[in-house]
């Protein structure tokens, strides 16, 4: 794809794009549903909480950007299906996905339940893979589109009590370079981002410990924890015609955590 140089400012731009972003209730997928809003996107809210995800959409709708709310349950294989074939019925197309639930069993091994194995797994992967097969078909229609897929630092590190949760993120990395490969004839981009420490709904047990919040801060190179809308921002510019030639790809947004060993600072 060749880029007018006078156009770069529009290229970050997702104007007349549709855009599905699941988890839209709170959190990282809230911040990038305005995000990709504020872009230019007519943004399809999704959540299993249908009542957030309609806050969300009237937060944009009041802001004067373009939103509906959608009921979506992606643990749910049968309600997959018949919600992409609505959105494209009443908006034509699906050009964005972004997919953002996850849940975190903190808990060591042997303890662990095979009830709870599943509820990570069923949510954290295999949710993802069956939002992304149901909107890479509506994409293929058309011949472009862009899937982001939420993976995390721990895809690549790991504490105890993390494994299946680590493993599942780890999974969607993989998942996002597969999926890249197979589905780029068809003119669809798949990445995945990696965030770290964000303030959140599903880190809020950990804010709540003092010492464990302030850990976590210092184990990054710029010692805080992010924002929601701090990886909405790089995700809209996965979405975007900027990144047109990523795919494939892991971005970490984890304010170098992965970077740094964080542990002892030498006396070099």
């Amino acid at each position: 794809m060749i880029i007018d140089m006078l156009s770069v400012p529009s290229v970050f731009r997702v104007d007349d794009k549709v855009a599905l972003v699941v988890g839209a209730a709170s959190g990282i997928g809230q911040a990038t549903a305005v995000a990709l809003a504020v872009s230019g996107a007519t943004v399809v809210c999704a959540d299993v909480d249908l009542h957030g995800a309609e806050s969300t959409a009237g937060r944009i709708s009041r802001d004067g950007g373009k939103a509906a709310a959608l009921l979506l349950d992606i643990t749910d294989a049968k309600s997959i299906d018949p919600a992409t074939d609505q959105i494209k019925e009443v908006y034509g197309a699906i050009d964005i996905l972004v997919t953002t639930p996850a849940v975190n069993v903190r808990k060591r091994l042997l303890t662990y339940t095979d009830e709870e194995l599943d509820r990570v797994v069923d949510l954290n992967l295999k949710g993802s893979f069956r939002v992304t097969r149901a909107v890479a078909r509506v994409m293929a229609e058309r011949g472009r589109g862009s899937i982001v897929l939420m993976s995390s630092i721990r895809s690549v590190v790991v504490e105890p009590g993390q494994g299946i949760y680590a493993a599942t993120k780890a999974s969607l990395v993989q998942l996002a370079r597969g999926f890249a490969v197979e589905l780029a004839p068809q003119g669809i981009r798949v990445n995945a981002v990696a965030p770290g420490v964000v303030d959140t709904t599903l880190t809020a047990p950990i804010k709540k410990n003092a010492e464990w919040y302030s850990a976590y801060a210092s184990r990054s190179a710029l010692k805080r924890w992010a924002s929601p809308e701090e990886i909405a921002w790089p995700i809209v510019f996965l979405a975007s015609d900027a990144s047109s030639y990523i795919t494939g790809t892991v971005l970490f947004i984890d304010g170098g955590w992965t970077a740094i060993d964080g542990r002892f600072e030498p006396p070099l």
